[in-house]
């Protein structure tokens, strides 16, 4: 297999040459698998990581002023690391709130209590107002199931599943924000933290 230098790689991206595409496929995928499984993924994760890597270095690298600094293997590990340890994050953050919204029995704070069922009622409002397929997307994903899974399970495209994924997420945060009582609560505990700290 030829080897490609790091500005022809560069070079190759900006005219969308499949063949180097390929190329970094056989070539790093194996390093981001490794990255990805190591911090708890699959390989279908690894390879959403890998993709969504190269989509935004096509993105930076069509900006003729782009300067690669470092070594193209290293820009590409960065990248995917970040994005990994985002979708890890999104995940646990998403896991949690389901797991704090079940209130054990012998609960007895009753203003934590009320803070909870605010918390759940402000984003129950601001996931029904998503159209049924965002709904499920986002289900499916908070479940742990990677893009691909998630297209295979309902019929849809990779592609349609990562787009509306993303709509539907950015969405619900709008919502979420947007409602009149969750600025309350944002309000109530800058006020605290203001005050304990």
């Amino acid at each position: 297999m030829k080897e490609y230098t790091d500005n022809e790689i560069i070079e190759c991206l900006r005219t969308r040459q499949n063949y180097v595409v390929q190329y970094l496929f056989n070539q790093y995928l194996p390093m981001i698998k490794y990255m990805v499984t190591q911090l708890g993924g699959t390989y279908e994760d690894a390879k959403d990581v890998f993709q969504e890597g190269l989509m935004i270095i096509l993105e930076k690298i069509d900006n003729r002023n782009f300067t690669l600094t470092c070594k193209f293997k290293t820009y590409l590990y960065c990248i995917c690391e970040y994005q990994w340890k985002t979708a890890l994050t999104k995940r646990q953050t998403a896991a949690n709130y389901l797991q704090n919204n079940v209130v054990p029995e012998e609960y007895t704070d009753i203003s934590e209590q009320l803070d909870d069922d605010l918390h759940m009622v402000i984003f129950r409002k601001a996931y029904d107002k998503i159209d049924p397929a965002g709904k499920t997307i986002l289900k499916l994903y908070w479940e742990g199931f990677s893009p691909q899974e998630i297209a295979e399970k309902l019929n849809y495209t990779y592609g349609y599943v990562k787009k509306k994924k993303c709509e539907a997420q950015a969405l619900l945060i709008e919502k979420v924000k947007s409602h009149p009582e969750y600025k309350n609560i944002k309000m109530s505990e800058e006020i605290i933290k203001n005050v304990i700290y």
